[in-house]
């Protein structure tokens, strides 16, 4: 009989990008690439599960900007032409390594990646993923959970409670909307968590969420079982706590597994290496380097000369590393069995994006704990949050503290000298939602659209996105450029609104721009 239960828990999300007027946008790669490396290949693990009756049973977020953009007929067809690029430079790339034998089986690798995501996403899926993720869910190996809107940090947009009510309710009806179920649970972005926000979350219908470690460990009163039972909050709300030992074996940059010398380097592309004129077809038009897909090396260690990647290799390592994770967490749950009245959950969520673009062999490795899981040990069977709360509905009632799984565990992240301007323009477009919303309650027409596009730019420029972006310093100027242009669509037209001289071709333009939520209500701040 099992002594506990893992539950796996993979936190797929990306900003909402869509320029329609701007064909090759370098931000739009970020979803293309996510399809080709982590989803498709994902989906393809699920889907053996599946067929060889692998009981495995596995909690997936998709956030609602993913959603809509994997259900975008432009983002479509865009991804589709996408691939069909990176099969011509492979293609060549067959050719130009015909005499390397090292490097032409890599490109190979690549070929067979390449040419069977074209299949399947074409013919296979049918170019819906979010239809492929239900079906999954339909048939028992997903439980999908829903999030907020655009991924807004809640604890720093509760200034505004109407602002954190959106977020939730649009997110909840989203996730209805292409799944055509109710959630029951519900990613909090980047695990934000404030006291209060359990009653807002309970009250739409959620009933259990996933925090940091520090959340759960330092509610009051403290939990009896740390982080191996979940905590109800007064309001009923379930919280359960992240694994420290088995999110440090996955995340840590010094001992985790992505960090092995046999993994494929993330860094070294060949957008990079190879010469400017035979490369510039795939790169941007302007000339521009960027990561074509395609990289050959694998890390071999801190040094500048890296070895050829050995697919093979790689393959054999996340077998050993996933037998290692294996092994480890049947000693955990064994040993937290005889400590507690109750078997014990352990709970390790990662980003989704992990698996596959940052660490290629990432849905080898998972597709083998699963494997493992299911067939070499009995000490613990997979679960999700769902399941077990089915099985344990009694639980210590306790209210976390405030926390996320952003560095030092708190808000820095989001609130800091980089982006701390950010917020007194956020919560007065909140209030000046709310104003309009109370005013205008039955608005129907040209008004109507605009309120609504109005909401559309406030949950835009809520994203945690733009403030991540600003800290890590990667992408900033895009990140600024972002939010500004959504608080100023967004008071342009409260003005038109306020001085009652609408421009109904702005307002055309603005909802083929920002095209997200198509059947937004601006009621939700009411």
């Amino acid at each position: 009989m099992t002594q506990g239960y893992l539950a796996l828990v993979l936190h797929a999300h990306l900003p909402f990008v869509r320029h329609s007027k701007h064909p090759c946008c370098l931000e739009e790669k970020w979803l293309f690439e996510a399809i080709n490396e982590t989803y498709l290949p994902l989906l393809r693990v699920f889907e053996g599960w599946k067929r060889d009756g692998i009981p495995a049973r596995v909690t997936v977020s998709l956030t609602p900007p993913l959603l809509e953009m994997l259900r975008d007929e432009l983002l479509v067809e865009r991804y589709s032409q996408s691939l069909n690029k990176t099969l011509e430079l492979t293609y060549k790339e067959l050719a130009r390594t015909a005499t390397n034998p090292a490097e032409h089986r890599v490109v190979r690798m690549y070929q067979e990646l390449y040419e069977t995501n074209r299949y399947e996403f074409h013919h296979r899926y049918n170019r819906d993923l979010v239809a492929a993720f239900a079906r999954l869910q339909e048939a028992g190996i997903l439980e999908i959970i829903a999030s907020a809107a655009t991924h807004g940090y809640l604890p720093l947009l509760a200034e505004t409670p109407s602002a954190v009510k959106a977020q939730i309710q649009v997110g909840v009806e989203t996730y209805r909307r292409h799944l055509a179920k109710e959630p029951v649970g519900f990613w909090l972005p980047e695990c934000g968590f404030s006291p209060g926000l359990d009653e807002l979350l309970f009250a739409g219908g959620l009933r259990y969420v996933i925090l940091d470690t520090h959340g759960i460990l330092y509610a009051s009163p403290r939990p009896r079982y740390g982080t191996y039972a979940p905590i109800y909050c007064q309001s009923g709300l379930a919280a359960f706590g992240r694994d420290v030992e088995s999110s440090k074996q996955v995340w840590s940059q010094q001992e985790g597994y992505p960090g092995d010398y046999d993994y494929r380097d993330f860094y070294r592309d060949i957008g990079f290496d190879l010469d400017l004129d035979y490369i510039a077809p795939y790169i941007l038009p302007e000339g521009k380097r960027i990561h074509t897909g395609l990289k050959y090396y694998r890390i071999t260690g801190p040094t500048q000369y890296k070895e050829y990647y050995d697919p093979e290799r790689a393959r054999e390592k996340a077998a050993v590393h996933a037998g290692n994770f294996v092994f480890n967490r049947e000693h955990q749950i064994s040993y937290l069995a005889g400590l507690m009245d109750r078997k014990p959950i352990v709970v390790a969520p990662y980003d989704m994006e992990l698996f596959g673009h940052w660490w290629f062999e990432g849905p080898k490795w998972l597709d083998y704990v699963v494997r493992k899981t299911a067939c070499d040990q009995k000490v613990f069977t997979l679960i999700t949050p769902g399941d077990y709360l089915k099985i344990y509905p009694r639980n210590q009632v306790s209210t976390p503290c405030m926390s996320s799984w952003g560095w030092k565990g708190y808000h820095e992240v989001w609130l800091n000298s980089t982006n701390d301007w950010l917020y007194p323009h956020l919560y007065e477009a909140a209030l000046r939602m709310e104003e309009l919303a109370r005013t205008y309650p039955r608005a129907s027409g040209l008004l109507a659209r605009a309120l609504n596009q109005m909401a559309r730019e406030l949950l835009l420029a809520q994203s945690s996105d733009w403030a991540f972006i600003m800290k890590t310093g990667t992408v900033v100027e895009y990140a600024k450029k972002r939010f500004n242009n959504h608080i100023n669509r967004f008071n342009g037209l409260y003005q038109q609104i306020k001085e009652d001289r609408l421009e109904e071709d702005w307002l055309s333009e603005l909802e083929a721009t920002d095209n997200i939520f198509g059947t937004l209500n601006y009621q939700f701040y009411g």
